[in-house]
């Protein structure tokens, strides 16, 4: 059975909706403290939604200096999965480990509601098992969702197919309807939807499901190396 670390900052406030769901779809999952300086033996790491450091500066701004972000940056340079939900996608851009940044909503309001994506690439952790095209309804909750970056890299992750996800209908002004992105080495990704929180048909999608089990498929192919005890 694959491990996962689940990173918990303060202000994160989906950490154990992330384990549940994880667990739903058959990994070991364990909340690791972001003062803590290594992730244990385990297989990726999953950054999750909330509120880190209360969003002081910018989202993410302070907690890519958390002494467990070394580790986090170790894993991606290994090939292991690295997701970031949300806030944890804000922190990965924070961080340089995905390209762009998350700005205000276009309105500049706070949304929380389901939005429908459609799935543009399946190479990437959450989509390895995907099918391109595929719809799926998630929710969304966030202030700062508004993806943004140059031309020229937008360019480059439409034309490199590191788009993973987009809005049907785009809520928060992002830009090209972009709701996930990966890495060029597609063992990163980030994406603005709460796959955790649509885990369960009783409580109206458990379409994420198919996101989290992806990152089964994605470590079935061999994209990382076996376990490791990240330092």
């Amino acid at each position: 059975m694959s491990r996962l670390a689940v990173v918990v900052f303060p202000g994160s406030n989906c950490e154990h909706d992330v384990v549940s769901a994880l667990e739903r779809v058959g990994f070991q999952a364990s909340l690791v403290w972001h003062q803590e300086s290594t992730l244990g033996e385990v297989d990726g790491v999953i950054l999750p939604g909330g509120f880190a450091h209360g969003d002081y500066l910018r989202p993410g701004a302070i907690a890519r200096f958390s002494p467990v972000m070394g580790a986090v940056e170790e894993m991606a340079r290994e090939g292991a999965p690295v997701v970031g939900i949300c806030n944890g996608f804000q922190v990965l851009t924070e961080a340089g480990l995905l390209a762009g940044a998350l700005r205000r909503n276009a309105g500049r309001r706070f949304i929380c509601r389901p939005v429908t994506c459609e799935v543009r690439s399946t190479s990437s952790p959450l989509t390895a098992a995907c099918r391109r095209g595929e719809r799926l309804v998630l929710p969304i909750n966030h202030n700062e969702g508004n993806f943004t970056c140059d031309e020229a890299t937008a360019r480059q992750l439409f034309q490199n197919e590191q788009v993973v996800l987009t809005y049907t209908e785009n809520p928060n002004g992002s830009l090209g309807d972009i709701a996930g992105i990966c890495n060029e080495a597609r063992n990163v990704v980030g994406l603005m939807p709460h796959p955790e929180r649509a885990s369960d048909p009783l409580l109206g999608s458990a379409d994420g499901l198919r996101l989290l089990a992806s990152l089964a498929t994605f470590l079935e192919a061999g994209r990382p190396a076996a376990a490791r005890s990240s330092s």
